[in-house]
């Protein structure tokens, strides 16, 4: 089945900038460091990835360059196709060649904050224009709205095109109503990466993850045993980083794995207004709890 792809640890890809710019150099770094860490896909574009300040060109090249590193490799997903205008977002489809793209993930809408029938429509009237299958996403913090069970389970009636969804709420009775009600291959991916071995335990395949960014091993290693029911290995795993996850978001993300990349070598902790860089006393704690995780 198709979604079978995407079962696991996807990784949410950051955007590395020097001196303003895209420092590709510093992303194929990167991907390489993920796709060798055995994530099981790329996240091309999320959220994580800064798109919101990104033009419309340096997306394309964003594109290519991850295409280019991965030569198919892993399955990418691309996530810079949410908004909360539906008319521009199937206009935009016609604008993208989707070569070497194997499914997109499109954010709930925004600032609107549209009922759920709203949410309903918007997602479906996406399908019936998108050339790839659709993850949704769910970020109340970030989108002041919540796709409700009772709307997800809907949605993953209602069109074949729409496969799963990435439920970033960290609300566990939420997901255990989804993963309840939806079809056996509809996706229930965690969006929350502390509460994602919980998630699992309640029915969920896998997540899209920050903190695979600077972990890939670890979290791939601890997404599959919980799917695969080895809680034991899976709860180790997860105990070995939850004192890291405060550090990562306490300055917002990806303000926060940017250090954390930065202290593995791996790129510049830079970030475009109106998000500014991590502080030297986040970073020097980061660097003390990076320093207890075993290796």
């Amino acid at each position: 089945m198709i979604t079978d792809q995407f079962k696991g640890c996807g990784v949410a890809t950051i955007t590395p900038f020097k001196q303003g710019k895209i420092d590709f150099a510093a992303l194929e770094r990167i991907l390489d460091y993920q796709i060798e860490g055995d994530v099981d896909y790329l996240v091309c574009l999320g959220t994580t990835a800064e798109t919101a300040t990104l033009t419309e060109d340096e997306q394309h090249e964003i594109i290519k360059k991850t295409l280019d590193v991965n030569q198919g490799r892993k399955p990418v997903v691309l996530g810079n196709f949410g908004g909360n205008n539906t008319h521009a977002l199937q206009e935009k489809f016609y604008r993208y060649s989707f070569d070497g793209i194997d499914a997109i993930l499109s954010v709930s809408p925004y600032y609107n904050k549209p009922t759920q029938e709203g949410i309903y429509q918007h997602y479906l009237a996406l399908a019936e224009k998108s050339p790839l299958p659709i993850i949704m996403y769910n970020v109340p913090g970030r989108t002041a709205s919540n796709i409700n069970a009772d709307t997800v389970v809907r949605l993953a009636r209602s069109h074949e095109k729409i496969i799963g969804i990435k439920d970033a709420s960290a609300d566990l009775i939420q997901a255990t109503k989804i993963a309840r009600n939806v079809p056996p291959d509809f996706l229930v991916l965690s969006g929350d990466d502390p509460t994602t071995l919980p998630f699992i335990s309640c029915g969920g395949m896998g997540v899209i993850s920050v903190i695979a960014n600077a972990f890939p091993k670890d979290f791939t290693s601890m997404s599959r045993a919980a799917i695969q029911g080895d809680f034991k290995k899976a709860r180790e795993i997860h105990q070995s980083l939850i004192d890291i996850h405060h550090w990562l978001y306490l300055e917002g993300n990806p303000v926060g794995i940017k250090g954390c990349m930065h202290l593995l070598g791996l790129c510049e902790y830079d970030v475009r207004l109106p998000l500014v860089p991590i502080s030297p006393n986040t970073l020097q704690r980061m660097k003390e709890e990076m320093d207890r995780i075993p290796s």
